[in-house]
């Protein structure tokens, strides 16, 4: 059933009735490890949660400054320790975010991005590839991945870069205030794609000069962040927690005060006149991309399934 969380629109299972057939998969499959995502979310994860009988790993992905899911579900749920003998967040943000709600002992290990599809050269899109600076926003096209302050600043821009365009890659339809925006401001030349193949998301990617993701927040983490710069391509995005902990203002591009599209389009615009510093980042965010390639984070997994597996209390219950 779909269920509006934080913004963006969750589809999850509330039939209790799962719970004969989890406990029997659970019985009978002879699993060592049963990992988690989100494992207090209503209701499969958690009824997961409280069968598992094997060594039981959480992760938690959610971050949002004012959302009280967890609060809620601390009280809906009562998750009681027992039942996770280990805990992963995403993030920085996301373990600050949980703790307050579950205080545990949490290990940070970020999402992962399969590097090598996004660094490596894909087919070339003639259509924009003849010279004109491409701005790229890859995502959902939610209110709140900020769309609309992108917009703003394209429009500012564009006055003196009259050659510069805007490709929107992603599923769904600008809402209301994009819809406005564009209407005030006449912009008609905006590319929307809609959704793309993964076949062919890398090559949009490429074809940027600047990838700006202008979220108001909510985020706890930037995964098109760290596909963007595996890419190869600067960074301008909003200056909020998740992201903060993916880009390094100076080093891998340039944050940017979030709902503000004069910060905005000032960050687009110094990039827009330094093509060395462009070139510069986008080196770098590549060489900070490939430590979150999949490899390297599978490899943390294991390694902390591992550890909680060798603690004195687990090696007492085996």
């Amino acid at each position: 059933m779909p269920l509006p969380v934080g913004g963006s629109v969750a589809r999850v299972s509330l039939s209790m009735w799962k719970r004969p057939k989890i406990k029997t998969l659970l019985r009978t499959g002879g699993f060592d490890v049963v990992h988690i995502h989100e494992p207090f979310a209503p209701v499969t994860p958690n009824l997961v949660a409280r069968t598992s009988p094997a060594l039981t790993i959480g992760t938690f992905h959610a971050f949002n400054e004012h959302n009280h899911l967890y609060r809620v579900s601390k009280y809906m749920l009562r998750p009681t320790p027992h039942q996770l003998d280990g805990c992963i967040a995403v993030s920085n943000a996301a373990r600050r975010y949980v703790n307050k709600f579950y205080p545990d002992d949490y290990e940070v290990i970020p999402n992962g991005i399969d590097f090598d599809r996004f660094a490596t050269p894909g087919p070339v899109l003639e259509e924009f590839d003849d010279g004109r600076p491409n701005i790229v926003f890859v995502g959902r096209l939610e209110k709140r991945k900020g769309l609309r302050y992108l917009l703003s600043a394209y429009a500012s821009l564009k006055w003196d870069y009259p050659e510069l365009r805007l490709i929107v890659v992603g599923p769904g339809e600008p809402d209301a205030e994009s819809q406005r925006v564009m209407g005030e401001r006449n912009l008609t030349d905006v590319v929307f794609t809609g959704q793309v193949s993964d076949e062919l998301l890398p090559s949009y990617y490429q074809a940027a000069d600047i990838f700006c993701s202008p979220a108001t927040g909510r985020e706890s983490f930037g995964i098109v962040l760290l596909e963007a710069m595996a890419a190869g391509v600067p960074i301008v995005a909003s200056d909020i927690e998740g992201y903060r902990d993916v880009v390094s203002h100076g080093d891998h591009g340039l944050l940017a005060r979030p709902r503000d599209e004069t910060a905005l389009s000032g960050a687009i615009r110094t990039l827009l006149e330094d093509p060395a510093s462009r070139l510069q980042m986008g080196a770098a965010g590549r060489q900070t991309a490939w430590e979150y390639r999949w490899p390297a984070v599978a490899s943390r997994v294991l390694d902390f399934y591992s550890r909680t597996a060798a603690r004195p209390a687990m090696a007492e219950a085996k």
